[in-house]
């Protein structure tokens, strides 16, 4: 019943995540992050099964490095959120898209590795970041664009 909340609060963390780039439009949205989220806690689950099993089978010799598995997942993610930033002219944007899909792994690890109070508040802190920073980057900053908002054709040429 674990592995089943453990996959069902990443999927639900990495929702809540897509469905604010949803809300602005996005590439990577409701559903990248629901995979992302999800993929994480699955390879993060699975790592914890094969070090059982193997640790059954071998008795207490066996020593098992479970962080690699996490740090190759980390590193697939990040790829992920490198392919979300472009650059425009002088422009780089997508920063907080690829920063978003990074979180929605790092929310999937946590849940994966059953520390879902971790997971939930990560995702509580993510969105104070996205939605209530990005207005105050709007509004108190006086931004003339908003988050990730890309500069007007023809600007910067």
């Amino acid at each position: 019943m674990h592995i089943v909340i453990s996959l069902g609060v990443a999927a639900l963390c990495g929702g809540i995540i897509g469905f604010e780039r949803e809300l602005r439009d996005r590439p990577a949205g409701l559903r990248t992050n629901m995979m992302v989220a999800l993929a994480a806690a699955m390879f993060t689950l699975l790592t914890h099964e094969l070090a059982v099993e193997a640790g059954r089978e071998a008795g207490d010799h066996l020593k098992i490095d479970t962080l690699r598995i996490i740090e190759a997942v980390i590193a697939g993610v990040a790829f992920l959120g490198a392919g979300a930033i472009f650059r425009s002219g002088g422009h780089v944007g997508g920063l907080t898209t690829g920063a978003s899909l990074w979180m929605s792994g790092a929310l999937g690890v946590a849940s994966g590795a059953g520390f879902l109070k971790l997971a939930l508040f990560g995702v509580a802190f993510a969105v104070v970041i996205l939605i209530v920073i990005g207005r105050f980057e709007v509004h108190v900053l006086n931004s003339k664009q908003g988050p990730e908002t890309p500069p007007p054709a023809g600007a910067g040429s």
